[in-house]
């Protein structure tokens, strides 16, 4: 038995299902969401936008309640996130799982000073005087690498460039030293310099820590560098998952496989990029069959019409598919 199999779950989810709307206009953005991630891993969450990464994220943080409607589980040191009580999710949120929204600018509120944003995580979470509050801060924000930080303390997102606000927003999700770290796109609209960077400090903060790491994106090149575990969501369900390393290197799913043909490598200028064609179905008007099916290239009749689920192959992949991607040799599984 392998070190990692003894240990318990930091988070557990399973048959997570998030839903906006009613009647004729309910839209179910997550449906039958589930994974675990232990403490130290960092999990990658991909696929195209829409997929219900962001609402997967928002539905464990209790976040999506005032909107929608959430049912399934997220266990976490024995409570159940999804039936917890607002008045408890305001305790664990931020404090023991915190989040890092996708655009910083619009996260941050431009009226307060960056210091009264930090100071109201750790006023909320902690015991510490002002005092002490007010060195952690600047503790913080010297940990995410901001220089000056006792001075800028007094400054406004606005006085921060993209790549120090995004800074900024780590600092305030890490203050109160959580135990979990929920990132959605941390990078977006960064230019690559600053992309590596903020990766480069995550991956470090969450090694110094010991902190888990939900880490939704796009790009697999992130995901391969630095993710553990990798879950790919398409039409609100999880369609494969397992190691980075063994998803990566042989997809199994068509829709997974796309995705990888989609990176471009050692192309020939001018050479047209792959794409896969058609788009994803509406939400509003989801197909009896695979979400999938209309643009996959091995589908079947009873693709149309059956919904396959995820089944777990040899090794720990997971694979929702009829007609999945033979591994490397022929193998089935």
């Amino acid at each position: 038995m392998t070190l990692r199999s003894v240990k318990t779950p930091l988070l557990e989810v399973s048959g997570l299902c998030t839903t906006f709307g009613a009647g004729d206009t309910s839209v179910p953005a997550v449906r039958d969401v589930g994974f675990t991630i232990n403490k130290g891993e960092i999990l990658g969450l991909v696929g195209e936008s829409g997929s219900g990464k962001s609402v997967t994220l928002r539905s464990v943080l209790g976040l999506s309640r005032r909107y929608g409607r959430t049912t399934g589980s997220a266990l976490w040191r024995g409570e159940n996130l999804v039936t917890l009580p607002e008045s408890e999710m305001r305790r664990i949120r931020g404090g023991e799982i915190a989040m890092i929204f996708q655009e910083p600018m619009t996260s941050l509120n431009p009226l307060l000073t960056v210091g009264v944003q930090i100071d109201e995580t750790l006023k909320a979470h902690t015991d510490m005087s002002a005092g002490e509050r007010k060195k952690r801060a600047i503790e913080m924000l010297d940990v995410v690498g901001i220089p000056a930080a006792g001075s800028r303390l007094s400054e406004y997102p606005h006085q921060f460039s993209g790549g120090m606000r995004q800074r900024v927003m780590i600092a305030i999700a890490l203050a109160a030293r959580p135990k979990l770290l929920l990132a959605d796109e941390p990078t977006t609209a960064l230019d690559v310099t600053i992309q590596a960077q903020i990766l480069d400090l995550i991956l470090s903060l969450a090694k110094d820590f010991d902190m888990g790491v939900i880490l939704v994106t796009h790009d697999l090149g992130v995901v391969a560098q630095t993710c553990e575990q990798v879950a790919v969501m398409y039409a609100g369900r999880i369609v494969e998952q397992g190691s980075v390393r063994s998803v990566l290197r042989e997809p199994r799913h068509p829709y997974t496989v796309g995705l990888m043909r989609s990176v471009p490598q050692n192309v020939p200028p001018r050479t047209p990029l792959y794409s896969i064609p058609g788009t994803p179905p509406s939400l509003l008007s989801l197909p009896d069959g695979c979400a999938f099916a209309a643009r996959c290239p091995q589908r079947t009749a009873g693709c149309e019409t059956g919904r396959p689920e995820l089944e777990t192959l040899k090794g720990g992949r997971s694979v929702a598919c009829f007609n999945r991607v033979e591994a490397k040799g022929g193998a089935a599984a």
